[in-house]
């Protein structure tokens, strides 16, 4: 079967999420080295982290009300040229060595409320470019896109350019905002849905209510959305001790740290290039739950090797699945989420997601203190292997969705 053109507004987005993902990975380990200038206070320094962690917990499902209210490609334009506009003002201070605490701090909060509401809008305009069969593979090139770009061309040169002069990676993060604000803009235009109850708007509160009665209401995206919660505990655990544990346990040397965690960004490029292919072939929700039996043969793979080769390999598998389940969840969303509710639903799933995310960082460091980095990444294989028998239980093609509305495996 011969997959669904793209398109050319596809493209556009595509370009512009590219863009503004190298400008966020030469911004974000600059934004940390530049903090370090400025103070050795680890307390400060860990403000500065959390400042630009509040925004989507504080702002998520604000942001995904006015989604669902403007016009997105507008919206999406707009809060691009922003940034554009903070990062580039941080530039400037930085380069006439004007920063402090306080400066640091506004713009990481800032810039991360403004991509609540960015993220929003993009997730929910993406149906409206593409037909639905195309979706797992559309929200694939994207997620390889921002890989490839985050990965392997904007982190390894972050350090670099601010050893050049420290606001570099700043300006050159203004410019990619303004490419994608501009590339964004030069889409067609998109008609705003009309508000999905009663055909008028209520109020922020209200609406918000609506997209999480939603979300809760549909019986499949629901679990879909708490299985999801469940494997990020897993995986911000085992991302917290990651580090010690490739040096620790796998002897992986220090100089090769590098080369041995871009086996998760090779991963995740091949996964989010067949994502696509494997929905077509085998449906969204079949495709779900064997993602999560592969990820959990990975874990244990990796929580029982002892030597860089596998363990590398192991996690890039891992990558790979947890790269797959992304895509489809959010196609699998975009496709069965009414037009008018997209924003907020979308901003619901990962107010869910974000929520356990620390709970899993937190308990990772407190057990691997206690106890050492090995337990837990088998309590994080054991996680997944929880998630996936769930999985297997509930997201049965032939039980799914909700009354009165169509849902397709």
């Amino acid at each position: 079967m011969t997959s669904p053109p793209l398109g050319r507004d596809f493209r556009l987005l595509w370009s512009a999420a590219v863009s503004s993902r190298l400008g966020d990975a030469l911004r974000t380990p600059a934004l940390a080295l530049l903090a370090a200038t400025v103070t050795r206070d680890p307390r400060i320094i860990a403000a500065v982290v959390v400042a630009g962690q509040l925004p989507p917990l504080l702002f998520g499902l604000l942001g995904g009300v006015y989604a669902d209210r403007w016009d997105r490609r507008r919206t999406m334009s707009l809060v691009d040229g922003v940034r554009a506009t903070v990062v580039a003002a941080l530039a400037v201070a930085v380069a006439l060595d004007r920063i402090g605490v306080a400066v640091l701090l506004l713009a990481a909060f800032l810039l991360a409320a403004l991509g609540t509401l960015f993220d929003s809008a993009s997730f929910a305009l993406l149906p409206a470019l593409v037909p639905p069969d195309a979706l797992p593979r559309a929200n694939g090139r994207l997620q390889a896109g921002a890989a490839v770009a985050g990965g392997f061309l904007g982190a390894p040169a972050a350090g670099l350019l601010f050893a050049v002069a420290p606001a570099l990676p700043f300006a050159l993060d203004a410019v990619t905002f303004a490419a994608a604000a501009l590339l964004v803009l030069a889409l067609a235009p998109v008609a705003t849905p009309a508000p999905v109850a009663h055909g008028r708007r209520g109020s922020v509160w209200s609406e918000i209510a609506e997209g999480v009665r939603w979300l809760r209401g549909h019986r499949t995206l629901w679990r879909v959305t708490l299985l999801a919660a469940a494997s990020n505990l897993a995986i911000s655990g085992i991302m917290a001790v990651q580090v010690l544990y490739a040096l620790d346990v796998l002897r992986v040397p220090p100089a090769g740290y590098g080369l041995f965690a871009a086996a998760a960004i090779v991963g995740g490029v091949a996964g989010a290039l067949g994502a696509g292919r494997l929905a077509a072939r085998v449906g969204t929700l079949p495709a779900l739950r064997a993602v999560l039996a592969v990820e959990t043969v990975a874990l244990t793979g990796f929580a029982l090797a002892r030597d860089p080769v596998p363990g590398g390999l192991a996690l890039a598998v891992f990558a790979a699945g947890t790269v797959v389940w992304n895509s489809l969840c959010a196609s699998y969303g975009q496709r069965h989420v009414p037009a008018g509710l997209l924003g907020r639903v979308g901003a619901a799933q990962r107010m869910v997601g974000l929520l356990t995310a620390p709970v899993g960082a937190v308990l990772a460091g407190l057990a691997a203190a206690a106890y050492g980095t090995v337990p837990v990444a088998g309590a994080a294989a054991g996680t997944f292997a929880l998630v996936t028998v769930a999985a297997w239980r509930t997201l049965r093609p032939a039980a799914t969705g909700v009354p009165n509305q169509s849902v397709v495996a």
